[in-house]
Order: C-alpha cells, then sequence, then structure tokens
C-alpha cells in the first residue's frame, strides 16, 4: 500500500489506526497530518533506522511497532512521547538502548531478537511497565533497578548470556511469567536434557501433513498422519521466537514425561527439507478446545473469555485441580513451565484439561536450590490468575467459594516465599472438588 493509500484508509477509521509496510527507508513526512488522532502505529517491515527528531508530535500514539526494520538504536524521541505505553522492536540491529528512549508511561517493551548486550539502570524507573520481552539478545545481566517495577508480570529472557538472575526480580510481587532457557546460568541442566533425548526421530517424508489447527508465538500444529496414524505435527517458525528457542521447547517437552495432563510426544521430525525443526505429537481429540483467548493490547498480561463465559462448578474444580497436578508434576521434575496460562489450557465439557505450548518452559537449575524455590513462586502466582479468572465465572456454593477465595490469596501473596507449593495447592483442589459430591 502506498503512503497515501495507508493515510486515506486510516481517516476512514477516524485516524486512530495506520499500518504501513512498503519498503520504506525514511520516515514519511505525510504521516505527521494523523499527528492529532493516531493511536497505533505500525511500521514493521520495512528498511528504516531513524525516526524524526520531531516524532513525539504523535502526541495521542500509544502502540509503535518498528519490528523488521534496521534500526541499530532505539530511538530517543520516543521517550518525549507522553502517550506511549507499547513499544515493539523485534527483530532490527538494536545494540544500544539508551535511558531517554524509555517514556514514562511504558508498559509493554519488545525487544526481542536484537544484538543488545546492556539495559539503562533507568528501565526501573518504568514503574508501570507490566511485560518485557528480551529474548534472543546478548544480556550478560538485567539492571538491579529491575527489582522497582513492581507491576512487571510477564519477562522473556531466553537466549541470552545471563549467568544469575537478580535476587530482586524473583522477589517481585507480580511477576508470574518468566521464560530464561539458553543462558549459562541453567546450561548444564539444558544439556543434559539434550543429550538423554531418546524420542523417536520421525522423518518428514513419511508424514503426510492436513490442515493448520492453531497456530502460538513459536509454532504452526498441523494435522497428520504417519503410516496412517492420526497424528498432530508443530512446525517452528523460526531459529528464535518471542519465548526462545526451538530445540529447547523440544527438550523440555520430552524431559515433562507422559503425564494425564500433558498432550505428550509422539517424536522429533527430521530430515525436513528446509530443515525446519518439528514435533510429532498425539492428536488431541476435537472434543479439547482452548479455555480463553490470549491477552490483547488491553489486557496486557491477561487472558480473554467470552462476556457470556460461566463454568458449572464441577467443572470449574476440575480444570484447576488438573491444571495443579500437572504444574506440579512439571517442578518434581525440574521444569518452569512459564506461560501458564488459560490460553495454552485445553478443555473438554466434564472439565478434563491439558497443559499445552511449552514454548517458554525453562529447566531449572537444579543445583541452586534457592532460585529453583523462587520460580516455582512465580508459577503459583500465575496460576493463581488462573484461579481468579475461572472463579469469578463460576457460582460456588459458599463454603466452596470462601476455600477457593482463601487459597487465591495465599497463591498470590505479594511475598513468593509465602505462596504455598504447587503440590499443596493441587491437594486442596482435589479436595474441594470431593467437597461438592
Amino acid at each position: 500500500m502506498t503512503v497515501a493509500g495507508a493515510i486515506a484508509t486510516a481517516r476512514l477509521s477516524g485516524g486512530r489506526y495506520l499500518k504501513l509496510a512498503a519498503g520504506l527507508r525514511e520516515f514519511p513526512p505525510e504521516l505527521f497530518s494523523l499527528a492529532d488522532t493516531l493511536e497505533t502505529l505500525d511500521l514493521s517491515g520495512n528498511g528504516l533506522d531513524t525516526l524524526p527528531d520531531d516524532f513525539h508530535r504523535f502526541h495521542r500514539l500509544r502502540i509503535l511497532f518498528c519490528s523488521q526494520n534496521r534500526f541499530t538504536t532505539l530511538p530517543d524521541v520516543l521517550g518525549r512521547c507522553a502517550a506511549l505505553e507499547m513499544i515493539g522492536f523485534k527483530s532490527n540491529q538494536i545494540d544500544t538502548v539508551p535511558a531517554a528512549a524509555l517514556p514514562a508511561r511504558l508498559r509493554w517493551l519488545i525487544l526481542t531478537d536484537n544484538r543488545i548486550d546492556s539495559l539503562p539502570e533507568q528501565l526501573g524507573h518504568c514503574r508501570r511497565l507490566q511485560k518485557l520481552m528480551l529474548a534472543g539478545n546478548r544480556l550478560t545481566r538485567l539492571p538491579e533497578t529491575l527489582g522497582q517495577c513492581e507491576r512487571l508480570e510477564l519477562l522473556r529472557v531466553s537466549a541470552n548470556c545471563l549467568t544469575a538472575l537478580p535476587a530482586a526480580l524473583l522477589a517481585l510481587p507480580r511477576l508470574s511469567w518468566l521464560a530464561f532457557a539458553g543462558n549459562p546460568l541453567n546450561a548444564a541442566e539444558e544439556q543434559a536434557a539434550l543429550t538423554r533425548q531418546d524420542c523417536p526421530r520421525i522423518p518428514w517424508p513419511e508424514l503426510e501433513l492436513d490442515e493448520a489447527l492453531g497456530e502460538g508465538a513459536s509454532g504452526i500444529i498441523y494435522r497428520a498422519r504417519h503410516r496412517q496414524q492420526p497424528l498432530a505435527v508443530k512446525l517452528f517458525k523460526g531459529a528464535m521466537t518471542s519465548d526462545g528457542l526451538p530445540h529447547l521447547e523440544m527438550a523440555a517437552c520430552i524431559a515433562a514425561g507422559e503425564h494425564p495432563g500433558l498432550p505428550g510426544v509422539h517424536g522429533i521430525l527430521c530430515d525436513h527439507p528446509q530443515a525446519t525443526a518439528g514435533l510429532v505429537m498425539p492428536l488431541i481429540p476435537p472434543e479439547f478446545s482452548a479455555l480463553a483467548g490470549p491477552p490483547n493490547f488491553t489486557t496486557c498480561t491477561r487472558d480473554v473469555y467470552p462476556d457470556d463465559c460461566r463454568f458449572e462448578p464441577s467443572v470449574a474444580l476440575r480444570v484447576l485441580g488438573d491444571i495443579a497436578k500437572v504444574a506440579a508434576w512439571l517442578h518434581e521434575q525440574g521444569i518452569l513451565h512459564g506461560d501458564l496460562y488459560g490460553h495454552n489450557i485445553l478443555v473438554n465439557r466434564h472439565g478434563q484439561a491439558l497443559l499445552s505450548d511449552f514454548g517458554a518452559a525453562t529447566l531449572l537449575p537444579v543445583k541452586d536450590a534457592a532460585t529453583c524455590h523462587s520460580l516455582k513462586a512465580l508459577e503459583v502466582r500465575a496460576f493463581s490468575c488462573l484461579l481468579e479468572e475461572v472463579i469469578t465465572r463460576t457460582r460456588l456454593p459458599d463454603p466452596e467459594q470462601e476455600t477457593l477465595t482463601t487459597l487465591l490469596e495465599s497463591c498470590r501473596d505479594p511475598l513468593p516465599n509465602r505462596r504455598p507449593a504447587m503440590h499443596d495447592v493441587a491437594r486442596q483442589l482435589t479436595g474441594t472438588l470431593g467437597s461438592l459430591h
């Protein structure tokens, strides 16, 4: 689309949203005709390396995407954009993040797949920050001041050069979803998992692919057949995803073993003509569907449910109990799922639940007991979000409602070391389900 065409289309919607991928090498000054109305600007997939010094004229701009361009520095002018909350500069060539580039209202920052080796300490001044995505960079440390970002809930730092996670980070009251696979700090566990893989290799020519069943951050899942057996195949999108590295996702899936709450693994794809990585998995019955939709720009870190979504008490408790059991199992296997969300949970009408998508999973540094305990407590906080979402959509008898409300408060205790272990959560939910019958 031409610049003029994109502006004309934007004006039809009140000038609030504009997307333009037209091989741009320079920022088109004509876009300033929308300076008083534009709220979302997507310039991904161009050849830009700078933004104009007066870019802050977009005084209503809340969301900016400039992924897959040629930026080497996060532009300073972003820090002068009064309303800017969400910044996405994925897959550029950024090696420098100036403190001046961080706007005061920053809530969501995406710098995945760049060349960043350090971040400014001033990142800790972004007190509204909820989601920070830094996978696929060269970070050797995280700013200690990140521990001041008390609203931070989701952090992706996979595939970097980190040797430790700051204690202040792990003590954050709301941190719930963390991915850090592919760093030196847990390299020993990952190498052990990769070398002990005894999963069957399934050659690409032996597979017959049918339609796509779904798509996530790391790959696309297809219906398939192998020697007439119905299966599912996940083809990874590339060497780097927003959550981490495909081969480490596969290692975590295999290390998880067999559990009634997991979809399972049938084999690892090999001999793909483009060397695409893939997992071959059992085909999940069609009566299973996602519990929720993923977060959107408004909810940021919380899943989206239909307005009329309601759960029967027995269904709600079984879903919660099944997921608590499988999360506890993963913790026992030394695995942090990292993405314990309703949109990654498949359920049937009886409430049987499966936890899927290991794209953010991390093998825990098991020799560091204190860090492992803190990391598991983060996932209990993630479970509290799921618990809250489900019970607010369920009409429970008073005794069970009181029990689950108390459990919710303990799972989201602002002091992580006071939260219950996941196996204790599972045991309490099993008991509560039994009291209904």
